[in-house]
This record gives C-alpha cells, structure tokens and sequence, in this order.
C-alpha cells in the first residue's frame, strides 16, 4: 500500500468512557456493563453525558474479560449502529491471560479504526519481526494504535523504536497511566510532566491522553486537559467522585468531572 492510499487514522477523542476493563464485576458495581446490550447502552448514555468515545471491553458468558473476535465483532456492529459518531476502541490487554500473538491475531482479524496496544505487553517476550511487521500492518490498514504506557521508561522505548525506524510514520497515540489498580502507586497530577518532558524528542507532537484511579482521578484529567491532553475516564479505573462518594454509574462520572471544571 503506497502512502497516498493510507487510510487517515481515527483521533483520539476528547472525552473516552472506558466504562468496564477487566477486573471489575458487577459485585463491585451493578451499573458496571458487562454484555454487549450493556456496553452499548452504557455508551448512549455517556454520550448524552458528553463523551465521544469508548474504549470496550468484551466479557465471556461468566463475565470474564475476553479477546473473543465474534463478541467484539458484535459489539462493534451495535455501537455503529447505536452510536456511530463516537470512537469505538477495542482493547488487547492481556491481564495474564493472553499472549502478544493471541493480541495480535484480534487486530489483524478485525481490523478496527481504533485499539490500545500496552507496549510493554507486546514487546514482552521481545522485539521481533512479527511484532514490527504487527505495528507497520495497523499502520498500512487505517488501525490507529493508541499506545498504553505505564511509565517515562515505557515512553523511552516507544521513542526509541521510532527513532530506530521501527514505528510506522505518523502521529503517534498515546495513553499515559497515572498510578495503578489499588493504592501502591497513588495517581497523582504532579507525575505527568515525567511523560510531557520526553515529548519534545518527537518531531510531531502525539495525540496523547491519559487515565487515572481512585479519587484523584478528577484532578489527574483536569491537569491533563490544562495542559493539551485528552482524558480516558470511567469505571475501568474508576467508581468514585471527587468527594469519595460511589457514582451512579458511567454517566454521571463524566457529569461530575464536566462540571468540575468550572469549580476549580
């Protein structure tokens, strides 16, 4: 495929509701979606809410996370139909359970306009010609892969790959993860700069994002907007307002920190 006909990549919206992830279940929350009428319903109401777009998970029969192409497959059609002017990102994240040949065999199957793509998952058992030829493919195919970086030393190795020429050309995708699930490494506004200060080693600046957990997650996502970024929000990381209380659901998590914006 020559470059001309490279098909234009999907932006990251502003506002993506991830509304379920992996690990939580509906005994953590009982708005948390689980089915595909679920999902999809919980995506109409957080695009009232005002998000353009999701980042889905798909569950099994017993409500586990799942990379099963037929469900997503499913899932995409409904969203399309239910709301095609959001974004509609699918995951690979393997929580253990998946291998990097596995994640890429989703993508390549059913070539969405939109995924995330942990690096540190990918390249996991190495850099190799399949996992290049995997990067180079999504970027050939219209697939905008929207990298998961978990740390400035997972921001190094994407830079470092580019540098080396082993990125396809283009704005890169990013998500930059504030914290982690639990309250080992607190999420914070003030560890952003140390992903924003590698940025300037990129000739483009990316189309970067991020998300956040527990209570701070509010006060990540406003520093991220102040300074040029977009937000991931919702009950994968998520289930608690700014003032502790427990959210209704999805919806009204991104209500709360639209309104937030205007009292701080």
């Amino acid at each position: 495929m020559t470059p001309e006909a490279t098909p234009a990549l999907a932006p990251l919206p502003a506002i993506m509701v991830a509304p379920n992830g992996a690990r939580l279940r509906k005994t953590d929350h009982p708005a948390l979606p689980e089915t595909i009428a679920q999902i999809v319903s919980t995506a109409r109401a957080c695009a009232h809410a005002g998000a353009d777009g999701i980042h889905a998970h798909v569950r099994d029969k017993d409500g586990n996370h799942t990379l099963d192409e037929g469900l997503y497959r499913e899932l995409l059609a409904e969203l399309a139909q239910v709301v095609p002017d959001m974004v509609h990102q699918i995951t690979t994240e393997a929580v253990g359970r998946y291998t990097p040949i596995e994640q890429r065999r989703l993508v390549l199957a059913l070539r969405p306009r939109s995924v995330s793509v942990s690096l540190a998952e990918m390249t996991s058992q190495g850099w190799d010609t399949e996992v290049e030829h995997f990067y180079r493919w999504c970027g050939e195919s219209g697939v905008a892969v929207q990298h998961i970086l978990y740390s400035p030393d997972d921001l190094a190795h994407l830079l470092s790959l580019r540098d080396q020429g082993r990125l396809p050309a283009g704005r890169l995708q990013m998500l930059f993860v504030l914290g982690r699930y639990g309250h080992a490494v607190p999420s914070r506004p003030e560890t952003l700069p140390s992903f924003l200060n590698l940025l300037p080693q990129l000739a483009e600046q990316p189309d970067w994002a991020i998300c956040a957990f527990g209570r701070s997650e509010s006060a990540c996502l406003r520093a991220a907007e102040r300074l040029g970024g977009k937000i991931r929000i919702g009950f994968e990381n998520n289930t608690l307002h700014e003032d502790g209380t427990l959210a209704r659901d999805n919806a009204e998590r991104i209500e709360h920190f639209i309104a937030s914006r205007d009292t701080t």
